[in-house]
């Protein structure tokens, strides 16, 4: 079976990485360097030069070129070599794949086949993201070694902060008494939490009365192959949820190869919006989070069953961890039907 799944959009960066100089980063398994034509357009190219696979990204530009550094091949945009110093023929074989790219939402997805089947409608849809008046939003990044299903895994199983998160927003046990479920819509997952009648949580306070009982609710979503929204809200007990508020979160995976995980993540919110101090907490508080408390120990699970098959391995199921599974059994599927389609 194929290891990833072709036919979607994978994040491939925060917009404002890629800069003046671009900005190279291994995505399923392969060096790509990220880089704006002069129109202002992004491109994407596999950052290798077939000649003796030196970086592009080390190279010089030439307008909207690449020039390789190492002997001087020339690359268009579309990956076609266009100049050979040393002779007026291009070399057979000469070309270097390129993949689509869109930005949208302040986010680069790069798409996972050919460019030509490129579908920006399957793009997911992340309109919180963007700054706006009287809305605001930190993002993230850091670099697991582990497999992104087991990311995955951590992200559509919550039950998990009781015990990884004590450090930061662990929920003083309300997740024990609240209820769970998965539920499938199309090729997107939801696994849900709603845990009603509880004092206010951490993300509460400063929100509703100390002494107020909330119901609370985190509500994940999953598009195939890795990227989740996550709303986690709150209101007054037997309310409706429109009376209280929701917080907004990106947690996008994207593989950089079979063991190692790019994490992208984002937080926004509606207050304070231009408080260079809540910036630097909320950077902070997850950045502890998701580096010191998550990835530890996603990594050191994973080592203990690098190179083996997840399956075969014979994982326990405790009910609340479903929502991983199902995703993982869903990705398996639709991954055959690729080949199936492909064949």
């Amino acid at each position: 079976m194929e290891r990833y799944l072709k036919h979607c959009w994978y994040m491939a960066a925060w917009a404002n990485e890629i800069g003046e100089n671009g900005l190279t980063r291994e995505i399923l398994g392969r060096p790509m360097y990220f880089y704006r034509l002069e129109s202002g357009k992004l491109n994407a190219i596999v950052d290798r030069c077939p000649h003796r696979f030196a970086p592009l990204s080390c190279g010089t530009r030439k307008g909207d070129n690449l020039v390789c550094g190492y002997h001087g091949l020339t690359f268009a945009p579309d990956g076609h070599c266009v100049h050979n110093p040393f002779s007026d023929k291009i070399p057979v074989g000469a070309n270097i794949t390129t993949f689509a790219v869109e930005k949208r939402d302040e986010i680069v997805w790069m798409w996972g086949g050919k460019p030509e089947e490129a579908d920006p409608s399957l793009i997911p849809p992340f309109p919180f993201v963007p700054d706006a008046p009287n809305w605001r939003t930190v993002t993230g990044y850091t670099l697991m070694q582990a497999n992104y299903e087991y990311g995955t895994d951590n992200l559509m199983d919550l039950s998990h902060i009781e015990f990884v998160h004590k450090g930061t927003f662990a929920g003083d046990g309300v997740i024990f008494a609240g209820k769970h479920e998965v539920i499938q819509e199309g090729d997107t997952l939801h696994s849900n939490w709603w845990m009603p009648n509880i004092p206010p949580p951490s993300m509460a306070q400063g929100r509703v009365a100390e002494d107020a009982i909330v119901d609370h609710w985190f509500d994940m979503q999953w598009y195939a192959p890795a990227t989740m929204r996550l709303f986690v809200g709150a209101c007054p007990h037997g309310e409706p949820r429109e009376a209280g508020f929701a917080v907004p979160f990106a947690h996008i995976l994207t593989p950089a190869n079979d063991h190692e995980t790019h994490y992208f993540w984002s937080s926004s919110r509606d207050h304070d919006t231009d408080s260079p101090e809540v910036d630097g907490f909320l950077k902070q508080l997850f950045g502890e989070a998701f580096d010191k408390e998550d990835k530890p120990i996603i990594e050191a699970a994973y080592k203990n069953v690098r190179g083996k098959d997840f399956w075969q391995e014979k994982p326990l199921s405790l009910g609340i961890d479903q929502g991983g599974t199902r995703a993982r059994r869903m990705l398996e599927t639709l991954i055959k039907r690729e080949q199936v389609q492909d064949a």
